[in-house]
């Protein structure tokens, strides 16, 4: 049997589609980074408002009130263990560059927000506001567990509980 042979048509025809088949399933674009998990989110949301609880211990430490250095500390290793849950990769979230300003009030309209939604408008580091934001700090954290990982929400459970604690033993005056 004679091998059969292809026309220049029927070869030009069958290169032709599949060169546009190649490049319509080519690799596509640089793909967008996948969005951060609700728990992401919320981790660097706790992250910013403890760096900025920090910084307001430390304004105050360095305004004369050693007291509430055990206070800035345990709030330090807080930050260390929410960090080890932000995912590789992640960009730890900014310190403050100036002194503290009030971290954020949050709004009840959102329940998942962490205390932070509108500036306060007294920068002053005092003592009442530090532990108004440890009280909003602590009350917020039980709407902040629904949806979270086991660990994570153990975690944050546990540093409300101790923000709790520091809004009731803060001392009265530096």
């Amino acid at each position: 049997m004679r091998p059969r042979h292809l026309s220049r048509r029927a070869v030009l025809a069958g290169g032709a589609a599949a060169l546009t088949a190649c490049s319509a399933s080519g690799p596509a674009g640089p793909a967008a980074p996948a969005p951060d998990s609700p728990e992401t989110v919320l981790l660097r949301q706790v992250v910013a408002d403890k760096e900025r609880t920090v910084a307001l211990y430390s304004a105050l430490i360095a305004a004369g009130a050693e007291s509430l250095e055990p206070f800035r500390a345990r709030h330090q290793a807080h930050l260390a263990e929410l960090r080890k849950y932000l995912p590789a990769g992640t960009p730890p979230a900014s310190p403050p560059a100036s002194p503290p300003v009030s971290p954020l009030v949050s709004s009840p309209a959102s329940p998942g927000a962490s205390p932070g939604a509108t500036p306060s408008k007294s920068p002053k580091p005092t003592l009442s506001r530090l532990r108004d934001v440890e009280r909003r700090a602590a009350a917020q954290r039980p709407r902040q567990l629904a949806g979270l990982s086991p660990g994570v929400a153990q975690l944050l459970a546990s540093i409300g509980a101790c923000e709790a604690v520091h809004a009731v033993s803060l001392p009265k005056s530096s």
